[in-house]
């Protein structure tokens, strides 16, 4: 195999691959990048047998063929090169990555022991809107946990109707949902889980441009075409959380706090909280509310702030990173604050929000 790329768009790619492929996995060939050359262009596609990822960008190929080579290791060194043609040659002793005067050879590992994964089918696909992708992702990744053995936890119902798309994430201590009105080319609801990396890799596909996600399942996997990329996804297969069941319905007490000075007291108070726990205490009253936290280690730390609240006192307690993780993704300026009682799920939303609806539960702690 011989063929001619341009750095810039090489590396585009291959930094693409870097969240796919693992660090540390028992089987070699997953460490390493399929390479496929053949027209005028240059495909490639990386998998850790849960995920994968199929790309392609134009090249000048001399001799077709097909390598791997370590994913890692060639994106390094693609990104440390001038901007030039990247030269990548395959011959007895190895494969041969060049450009202007540097010069490598790389250990290949048979294009015989890399997994097959399934191409897109004919069935119909659903095209989504990338800019309400983008915020969905943004907006609920943060809440999926990655250790649960409940393995339909360690993602994020996906869920379309012809009217709305709605993503939603639980750890079993916060929820996070959001939904979007668009108008979908389906007759009837279609629910999937996605599995938390797939729900990663598919934010970084969707971070940049305007162009539509198209969205397709087969038998055991599902498809999101990006910009002629594929990402290729395992199917999980179990019964999400009935996760309406969640939400509070009956919390009349509702607050409204300035977003940037309620992230501002929540970050500074929380730097003498305790460090397993993380707890911080809303103390509210008539007109105000006071951030507090304390540990034996640290001492303890009050913030006040005024707000426009007739109610009458109650003290509640969360984790404060789930409510910086809520905050720091929230775009209005204002958020509210729901409560019903000092032991009974809160909900934090944001006031204003434009073209979709943004729903975060979170439970109190007691301490």
């Amino acid at each position: 195999m011989e063929l001619v790329v341009r750095k810039n768009e090489l590396l585009r790619e291959l930094q693409l691959f870097q969240g796919i492929v693992e660090r540390k996995n028992t089987i070699p060939i997953l460490a390493n990048i399929l390479v496929e050359a053949k027209g005028d262009e240059v495909r490639m596609l990386a998998t850790d047998l849960e995920v994968a990822l199929r790309s392609r960008c134009s090249a000048t190929v001399a001799k077709p063929g097909a390598l791997t080579l370590p994913a890692k290791k060639l994106y390094e060194i693609v990104k440390a090169l001038p901007e030039t043609d990247v030269r990548i040659e395959q011959d007895k002793a190895g494969v041969r990555v060049a450009a202007e005067r540097f010069d490598s050879r790389m250990q290949t590992l048979p294009r015989e022991d890399f997994p097959t994964l399934p191409e897109v089918g004919s069935g119909p696909s659903i095209a989504l809107p990338r800019s309400a992708i983008r915020q969905m992702v943004a907006k609920t990744q943060f809440a999926i946990t990655g250790e649960d053995t409940r393995f339909f936890l360690n993602g994020a119902k996906f869920i379309m109707r012809p009217g709305s798309l709605t993503l939603v994430a639980t750890d079993g201590h916060r929820l996070a949902l959001v939904d979007v009105k668009h108008a979908l080319d389906v007759d009837a609801e279609v629910g999937v889980i996605l599995p938390k990396k797939t729900l990663l890799e598919v934010g970084k596909l969707v971070a940049d441009g305007d162009g539509p996600v198209n969205f397709s399942q087969g038998e055991n996997h599902l498809f999101f075409e990006v910009d002629g990329r594929t990402l290729i996804s395992r199917m999980i297969d179990g019964q999400f959380p009935a996760f309406e069941r969640v939400i509070p319905k009956g919390n009349d007490k509702t607050i409204e706090f300035d977003r940037e000075r309620l992230t501002s007291a929540v970050k500074r108070v929380a730097l003498l909280s305790n460090e397993r726990s993380r707890a911080v205490k809303l103390e509210v009253a008539k007109g105000k509310v006071e951030v507090t936290s304390s540990s034996s280690e640290f001492g303890e730390a009050r913030e006040q702030m005024p707000v426009e609240f007739d109610g009458g006192t109650m003290a509640i307690s969360f984790n404060a990173q789930y409510m910086l993780d809520f905050l720091n993704v929230v775009e209005t300026d204002v958020v509210s604050l729901s409560l019903k009682d000092e032991v009974s799920q809160a909900v934090m939303k944001p006031v204003g929000a434009d073209g979709y609806d943004y729903t975060y539960v979170i439970m109190p702690m007691r301490i």
